[in-house]
């Protein structure tokens, strides 16, 4: 009976549980350069109260240094946490501003369906300009990156100008092959039995696998960290809904308008991405006039914990230039 139930979860796990956290890791950040920035936000830990006042959300921010700010915006399923070896050294010359992005985190989690990367890049506008961010660099990795894009095609006036650069990590941008398990995630029963049986541990290893590159750089506290949000029924909401909508509607014809992005943007991409393909940055690269693209060695899916020196180093000349 325990050999059943232990192939059931295997199998749950390989079919689910992978997808699931694939997509915990992965997919899954226009105009003219202002002043220096002048930001309202202090020091150290926060929450933000954003969303509408009927549905409020608390986004959890971290900030440090002082300069023109720099908006750090995770992946999917990821965290602040993900930031950690570049953020104190971007900090040395710059506002570091890391956000926890809805449902991840020590954000709010709330048990609605509002988990789409426009539902997402809606509030990271509105904590855009409550804090009167200007001259803003926005790095997304991966999902992130993602809705460091829709921020930079929003036509929303009272952004105009805000926004100077941007940098993409290995980011999703385009309509793109995705396992079948990560399909099923759409069947209710079965995307909750994959998350609820299979160990978040385990999850969470098998996730970062896929991610990195060279295993043996995958630390305890790293598996620790991503498996946090499956040990609670909000957090695995949340990473069922997000991934559900990680691919948005309509992402091709939103990828047509790529060419009108104006900001110089740095596109950074890992040689050994098995989750969003080194092919996609190239299109990207080939589809944004003021970008350019730099290949870190290896390196899978998260160059900012797989290889942060080689991109601080990229990131850091990009800012100066």
């Amino acid at each position: 009976m325990r050999m059943a139930r232990f192939e059931l979860a295997l199998t749950l796990h390989r079919f689910l549980g992978l997808a699931a956290l694939a997509s915990y890791l992965l997919v899954a950040g226009v105009l003219s350069v202002q002043g220096a920035a002048s930001s309202t936000m202090a020091q150290g830990t926060a929450f933000a109260r954003l969303g509408p006042p009927e549905a409020p959300v608390r986004l959890f921010y971290e900030t440090r240094g002082t300069g023109s700010p720099i908006l750090l915006i995770h992946g999917f399923g990821s965290s602040t946490f993900t930031w950690r070896r570049i953020a104190p050294a971007l900090a040395e010359k710059n506002k570091v501003i890391a956000v926890d992005l809805k449902g991840f985190g020590q954000s709010d989690k709330p048990l609605d369906e509002r988990y789409s990367i426009f539902d997402q890049a809606q509030l990271i506008k509105q904590l855009i300009l409550e804090k009167d961010l200007n001259n803003l660099t926005l790095i997304g990795h991966s999902y992130g990156g993602g809705i460091s894009l829709m921020l930079a095609l929003d036509e929303d006036a009272r952004l105009k100008g805000r926004i100077a650069k941007l940098v993409l990590l290995d980011t999703i941008a385009y309509p793109q092959n995705i396992p079948v398990a990560f399909k099923m995630m759409d069947l209710p029963l079965m995307s909750h039995l994959g998350v609820r049986m299979v160990p978040p541990e385990m999850q969470a290893r098998v996730a970062l696998r896929l991610a990195y590159f060279d295993d043996s750089k995958i630390g305890q506290e790293t598996v620790d960290t991503y498996a946090a949000p499956l040990r609670t029924i909000a957090g695995k909401h949340a990473v069922i809904q997000s991934a559900r909508q990680i691919v948005p509607q309509g992402l091709a014809e939103i990828s047509q308008r790529y060419p009108t992005i104006t900001q110089p943007t740095l596109i950074a991409w890992c040689d050994n991405d098995k989750i969003v393909p080194l092919d996609i940055g190239l299109e990207l690269r080939r589809n944004m006039p003021t970008s350019r693209l730099e290949i870190i060695s290896q390196c899978g899916h998260m160059p900012q914990e797989e290889q942060p020196e080689a991109t601080l180093r990229l990131i850091q000349d990009f800012i100066k230039r």
